[in-house]
């Protein structure tokens, strides 16, 4: 039993694939901290608790304190891309909102980092005369690519594709939803191309600009067909040997 599954990559050129095996995708948590003082006039400092700067200080510290202490062997990111204090040029607001992610491959690391992200938070809010409140949302698991699997459909790739077409790919920190399978059952995911040759700078998946060479649907639908008859011509011949 096992499960495969493919995903493009708008950086490789169509028509090629790339596998890796073992670690391949972070684990993907939620943070959301909202930062809360005491608000008034810009110019009666000594009258209010500025949660701006609270929240400036905890995002400097959170980064420096999680990633000093991240594990060698543990690749590990921590991104804040909301960042919202709905003053004026002359109020500073009650509080500040701080929405981000951290991301991991090591799930005992993950857990504490969470508590680091949390204590940290409270901990400088209160020292200048403020409070957090911290929520910390579970996302996917890391995925984990099955290296029997993979080194299987690996070599398959190339005698369906020739070994110039078949790339070997690096860990990525973003995250995918296929890991919630790969934690029950033994599988795999590879990546096939959809870039244009000689573009300089493909677009993400996620611009408004991104534009997928069709062609590569070719590659991604008979090398997945390819992927699973083959291998279940091998699995049947390794039980009968077994």
């Amino acid at each position: 039993q096992m499960i495969i599954a493919q995903h493009i990559l708008p950086e490789m050129e169509a028509g090629h694939v790339g596998f890796k095996a073992g670690m391949y995708m972070a684990a993907n948590d939620e943070i959301y901290i909202r930062v809360m003082g005491k608000g008034g006039h810009a110019a009666l400092r000594q009258q209010i608790k500025d949660p701006i700067l609270m929240a400036s200080q905890i995002l400097l510290s959170l980064q420096e304190e999680i990633m000093s202490k991240a594990p060698g062997d543990s690749p590990t990111v921590l991104s804040f891309g909301k960042v919202l204090a709905d003053g004026a040029t002359n109020v500073i607001p009650d509080d500040v909102i701080l929405e981000g992610t951290f991301r991991t491959m090591n799930e005992e690391w993950r857990k504490e980092a969470h508590g680091l992200i949390a204590s940290l938070a409270s901990n400088i809010a209160s020292a200048m005369g403020g409070s957090v409140e911290v929520e910390i949302r579970h996302g996917y698991p890391f995925l984990h690519n099955n290296e029997q699997i993979t080194r299987k459909s690996k070599r398959l790739a190339i005698q369906l594709l020739g070994e110039e077409k078949v790339e070997d790919m690096d860990i990525r920190m973003t995250a995918e939803d296929f890991a919630w399978f790969t934690q029950l059952i033994p599988g795999m995911m590879y990546r096939f191309g959809v870039g244009n040759p000689g573009s300089e700078q493909p677009y993400s998946l996620h611009s408004p600009k991104f534009k997928a060479n069709e062609s590569a649907l070719r590659t991604g639908i008979s090398l997945l067909s390819y992927l699973a008859i083959e291998l279940l011509k091998i699995e049947a011949v390794e039980k009968i040997n077994t």
